[in-house]
């Protein structure tokens, strides 16, 4: 495979992947920190890499990006951040 591009999303570790798929289905750092039990500044660090890795700038490009390489269902896209 020597020569082949790499795919973006395979330079992310599994839990910026993870990460990445919390916020296309629209959860809010504290929703993803909940379900990940990290640290809130450890949300925004894996969203600062994933960005940076991705070259992306808003977690709607993150959703867009996470639906057009197959890392989320499109049924799954914004279905968080609603009050339980």
């Amino acid at each position: 495979m020597e020569g082949m591009p790499m795919r973006r999303s395979t330079m992310l570790t599994p839990r910026e992947q993870e990460v990445l798929k919390l916020i296309a289905q629209g959860k809010t750092n504290q929703e993803i920190a909940e379900d990940l039990s990290i640290s809130l500044p450890t949300v925004r660090t894996h969203i600062s890499n994933i960005f940076n890795k991705l070259g992306l700038s808003s977690r709607a490009e993150a959703a867009a990006y996470a639906a057009l390489h197959g890392l989320v269902n499109l049924s799954d896209l914004g279905t968080g951040g609603e009050k339980r």
